[in-house]
């Protein structure tokens, strides 16, 4: 499987590392940047086989399999869908997209074309995941009654998360990933949701505070920060103990400790590559069964999710300027 990537930053190196790692399951077959030089060097530091100094030359490469879209979120909707439009599978980075109705747009268009895309929300393909899953569906901690996560990064100086109009902030870029994590355990039959945040200097939100409450009497928080470091906890607590897992946004060790407080089990999760060869191996059995969306991640949580945001940013009063 060919991957071409659409975008030449931080998160594209970090996707290039990993199909470098993969063998044969996947090849770095091309970069493309608005910029050549970026580019060519990009493929020279990497060992990608083409480079492209424009988003629409690799599009129209006929030996690109799969398209990873890692761009900023502002930018999620217009490429996925030139990709599309092009023949292309797609693995777009989350958050997929700015909002809902973007979001449906993308995967009606791919529902159309008959082509994979889905969301690159790594937690959602890790084998923590089913790890996490097993503890509790044997009982673990007796019966589920509330999920509680944290994330938070000093990423308040990047361009991408201080920029309205790259969608930034966040909500789109942290907040995700306890909403991500919250759905996972709890589902998402939500009474209402509350939320907070503080907002920064160029109007977007720097750090947020979500309650969610659901129909059952279950409750998740959630909290994040582009501001200050935190210790990205994720506890899930239950009638007979409770689930810490370290790093909700790459978990590194699960421990489930009883109603004493007592240590049960500990679980260091299996090596990997970053992290992101879960979603790639993904993207490819999909591609070889013919499948247009991946059952880790199908359409309709990622337009869950996009929905639950919406509602947050409306609390937030946040709109961004392509919006308007």
């Amino acid at each position: 499987m060919n991957v071409g990537i659409l975008g030449a930053g931080r998160i594209a190196a970090i996707m290039a590392k990993t199909i470098n790692g993969m063998g044969d399951e996947a090849v770095l077959y091309a970069v493309s940047s608005r910029d050549s030089e970026r580019a060519g060097k990009f493929a020279s530091d990497w060992g990608v086989k083409k480079a492209y100094g424009s988003y629409e030359e690799m599009l129209g490469d006929d030996n690109v399999d799969l398209v990873y879209i890692a761009v900023p979120h502002s930018h999620h909707h217009r490429w996925t869908l030139e990709a599309l439009k092009a023949g292309k599978n797609v693995l777009c980075e989350k958050s997929f997209a700015a909002n809902s109705s973007q979001a449906k747009e993308m995967i009606e268009y791919a529902e159309e074309k008959k082509l994979l895309l889905t969301e690159a929300i790594w937690t959602r393909y890790m084998p923590s995941r089913q790890i996490i899953n097993d503890m509790i569906d044997k009982g673990a901690i007796g019966e589920v009654l509330s999920v509680d996560s944290n994330l938070g990064y000093k990423i308040d100086f990047k361009e991408r998360m201080v920029k309205l109009e790259l969608a930034g902030g966040c909500l789109l870029d942290l907040t995700v990933y306890p909403l991500n994590f919250s759905s996972m355990i709890l589902g998402n039959d939500i009474k209402k949701i509350n939320a907070s945040m503080i907002l920064t200097e160029t109007g977007v939100d720097g750090q947020d505070n979500v309650m969610i409450e659901y129909n059952d009497g279950r409750m998740a928080t959630c909290f994040t920060s582009m501001f200050a470091l935190s210790d990205r906890r994720g506890l899930i607590c239950g009638s007979e103990g409770f689930i810490s897992v370290q790093n909700i946004n790459n978990p590194e060790k699960i421990t489930v400790y009883d109603a004493q407080y007592s240590v049960k089990e500990e679980i260091t999760v299996p090596e990997q590559i970053t992290g992101y060869e879960y979603e790639v191996l993904a993207c490819r059995r999909a591609i070889e069964e013919n499948r247009i969306e991946c059952p880790e991640m199908p359409h309709s949580e990622t337009l869950e999710i996009m929905r639950q945001m919406d509602l947050i940013r409306e609390q937030f009063g946040i709109v961004f300027p392509f919006e308007k």
